[in-house]
């Protein structure tokens, strides 16, 4: 009689086990790749960097600014440069002239302390001068001047006097006579030196000196309605030679080679008419 087998239930079991672990995957491997998946975080976003455009704006109106600024003020110059040279052309200004005809030398004594410790100057000169307004176009108000006597080379302060003030229409002249220029000062040792070849020469001779006449004062311009301010002038007549006196008859100086130069001065510009 043959023997029946029966089939093991292990095998079934197996079988089981394995369909349990197909149906049911393990969670900590599952969970363990979610972690570590790279897709699974939030993309980065940048921010917009708002104070930089804000420095940046900022910048560019300084820029804008300055370059404006700098234009206009070129354009002004510009303006001003054309409008003195369209001045200049339609009025031809010319610079004013002065002429010293005459100078008498009164008194022209240097006298020297014993012990040669001190000296003294003592002048008295007298003048005419002539003052000419060449320009068509323009009118010249002087205020008073100052004249001064120097020796012509080292610049010997001599002595001084003044002029009135007075006005010059267009193409007018006038002239002053009996100009005083008067002088007592005490000299130093330098300014000796520097006179003393000229006022001390042989006692048969007649000693000489050159002279210079500076006349300083401020002169407004008219132009029509137009006034300008009071601009400072220096007129400088040299080429001046004198003899000293002898006693109380005055000496009469040549001036025929003398040079008058009239130099006005406007803060930065030095304008020569």
């Amino acid at each position: 009689m043959a023997d029946k087998v029966f089939p093991s239930s292990k095998p079934a079991a197996n079988a089981a086990t394995t369909n349990a672990t197909t149906n049911n995957p393990p969670t900590a491997a599952t969970n363990k790749s979610h972690l570590y998946n790279p897709t699974s975080r939030p993309p980065y976003r940048p921010q917009p960097h708002t104070r930089r455009h804000r420095s940046r704006s900022g910048r560019n109106i300084c820029c804008c600014c300055c370059f404006w600024t700098i234009l206009t003020i070129l354009l002004l110059l510009l303006l001003a440069s054309i409008a003195g040279a369209a001045l200049y052309i339609l009025y031809r200004p010319h610079r004013p002239t002065f002429t010293i005809t005459s100078l008498r030398i009164h008194r022209l004594n240097l006298t020297t302390s014993p012990d040669s410790s001190s000296s003294h100057l003592s002048t008295l000169f007298n003048l005419t001068v002539i003052s000419k307004n060449p320009n068509s176009h323009i009118s010249l108000d002087y205020e008073p001047f100052t004249v001064s006597a120097l020796s012509d080379g080292n610049d010997v302060f001599l002595g001084n006097g003044t002029l009135p003030a007075f006005s010059l229409s267009k193409k007018n002249q006038t002239s002053f006579r009996n100009v005083v220029i008067s002088g007592s000062n005490d000299l130093d040792v330098d300014a000796v030196n520097s006179l003393r070849s000229d006022l001390k020469k042989k006692k048969s001779e007649i000693g000489s000196v050159m002279l210079k006449i500076e006349m300083d004062t401020k002169v407004k311009m008219k132009v029509g309605g137009l006034k300008t301010k009071k601009v400072g002038i220096r007129v400088t007549c040299d080429g001046i030679k004198g003899s000293i006196p002898k006693g109380k008859i005055p000496t009469v100086a040549v001036t025929a080679n003398s040079k008058c130069k009239a130099d006005l001065r406007i803060k930065i510009w030095r304008w020569t008419f």
